[in-house]
């Protein structure tokens, strides 16, 4: 598991503002129609800051009724300004169906594409690498990352000359627990890839204590997964209202609150919220447009979801 329910399906530090001044002059994030974007350290390149996981909505079938939504999920996020689609081999049907969904929507080369690899042994490692180039049909990937660590040392050996030969773009590494996160800062600082991938929200900022300044410091883009806890937020406010100052920072709805506060940290590059409904997508999307939060602002966020 390394992404997330869907929200409604799952129900039923260099100060921040600071660094965040420095976002909207490089980014303008305070503009109404331009999403965020936020440079990958080891290339410069922009990177929209909100993306879109597919761990259990894209295992779907072949039929119309399975993948209609879905396509108007890839439409929207194109259309909102979205790019980054983080699969892996691990979430059963869902790298073929993006590879089949981009090209039929003829939109294959506006993405991100984002997959890992998950098993051990090199020539293992190759061939499930390649079987996902395969079923996503990219010639080239935008990033492969190794999954929740596993035979990490072997696969970024691989990784390392790929993306010398230019099969890969970047590589990153990635866990979903807390438990991981010692490990993955040790991983940062001796292995320096271009981006770590791991857990963070508003209820679990483990995160805040050392991981994301290390990341951070060592020049590694950072991808945020389980932004909903599992959708288990939802349920923490549920039949509660947004306050009156979530207005403010054009706050419509619990998405755009739990995602804004996770963004509003200058080390993080992306985050990707999974869903299948296109109104969500779009929800999650809009998160990445006008003000950001202040150091101030993201107590409060804290205290009132407390």
């Amino acid at each position: 598991m390394n992404n997330l329910l869907t929200r409604r399906d799952a129900l039923g530090l260099m100060g921040y503002a600071g660094l965040g001044l420095m976002y909207a002059q490089v980014s303008s994030f305070s503009s109404a129609k331009a999403m965020l974007r936020r440079a990958i350290p080891s290339s410069g390149e922009l990177l929209p800051v909100v993306g879109l996981g597919t761990w259990r909505q894209f295992d779907v079938g072949a039929s119309v009724a399975d993948r209609q939504s879905l396509i108007d999920v890839l439409k929207r996020m194109n259309e909102k300004g979205g790019k980054l689609i983080d699969s892996s081999p691990m979430y059963a049907r869902s790298e073929e169906v993006i590879g089949d969904l981009a090209n039929e929507i003829k939109q294959a080369d506006k993405f991100f594409y984002a997959t890992k690899v998950w098993t051990t042994g090199k020539q293992e490692g190759i061939d499930q690498m390649n079987a996902s180039f395969r079923k996503m049909q990219r010639s080239k990937m935008d990033l492969m990352q190794v999954h929740n660590l596993v035979d990490w040392q072997t696969h970024l050996e691989t990784l390392r000359k790929w993306k010398e030969e230019g099969k890969v773009r970047y590589i990153g590494i990635t866990h979903y627990t807390d438990s991981a996160h010692d490990e993955l800062e040790k991983i940062v600082r001796s292995q320096h890839p271009d981006f770590v991938q791991f857990n963070y929200s508003i209820r679990s900022r483990h995160a805040e204590q050392r991981l994301l300044n290390v990341v951070k410091d060592n020049g590694a883009a950072v991808i945020i997964n389980q932004p909903f806890e599992s959708g288990s937020l939802f349920n923490a406010v549920h039949g509660k209202s947004l306050p009156a100052w979530a207005a403010d920072y054009e706050i419509n709805n619990w998405a755009q609150f739990f995602l804004k506060f996770i963004l509003s940290h200058p080390a993080v590059t992306c985050t990707i919220p999974g869903t299948s409904n296109p109104d969500h997508l779009v929800e999650n999307m809009e998160a990445a447009y006008g003000r950001l939060p202040d150091d101030k602002t993201r107590k409060k966020m804290v205290e009132y979801v407390s």
